[in-house]
């Protein structure tokens, strides 16, 4: 709620939604200033570094320091009411492959679903989730509140993987 409408970037692949889809960069490449690459997460890019929004946010810091890897590119991505993100896929963001995208549902509501192959996953605000997202997947906003999540894109260790596994383990056990 701190940041200002001004601060946020209309996500620049437009084909990929409808809608309101935009993103505030929390960590981005080293030196960059243009709102899109500082949104943007290069799969060839190693040197992110915390931006003067995630600053201002000592909660977001706090949250990001509980994960013990190396964190890429992170940033808060918000889905208006009434909006969709269209099936797609993101062909690098797969742990097998050292790179892992995270979600962590900051606020949600009524009418909001992610669906992951064809099945919802219901994410609920303050959990974390690993999706395969070389998969295809997809998004619809259709209640009266934005869906905010920060996305971490996070290098794979053994701390990641550890946890990873434990996760599979307790979702198993449910």
């Amino acid at each position: 709620a701190q940041f200002a409408a001004v601060h946020w970037t209309p996500h620049f692949v437009r084909e990929n939604y409808q809608g309101d889809w935009s993103a505030l960069p929390l960590r981005a490449p080293a030196g960059e200033t243009h709102p899109i690459r500082m949104i943007f997460s290069s799969p060839t890019e190693r040197n992110y570094v915390d931006t003067q929004f995630l600053e201002r946010a000592p909660a977001l810091r706090r949250v990001l320091a509980r994960f013990d890897c190396h964190l890429r590119s992170v940033r808060l991505m918000r889905l208006g009411p009434g909006s969709l993100i269209r099936e797609h896929r993101d062909h690098d963001l797969d742990a097998e492959l050292g790179l892992a995208r995270l979600h962590v549902p900051v606020t949600s509501g009524e009418g909001v679903e992610f669906r992951l192959n064809g099945r919802p996953v219901e994410m609920e605000p303050g959990s974390v989730w690993y999706l395969r997202l070389a998969d295809p997947h997809c998004a619809e906003n259709r209640g009266d509140a934005e869906r905010v999540h920060i996305v971490i894109d996070a290098e794979v260790n053994d701390w990641l993987l550890e946890t990873l596994r434990a996760g599979i383990s307790d979702a198993r056990a449910g």
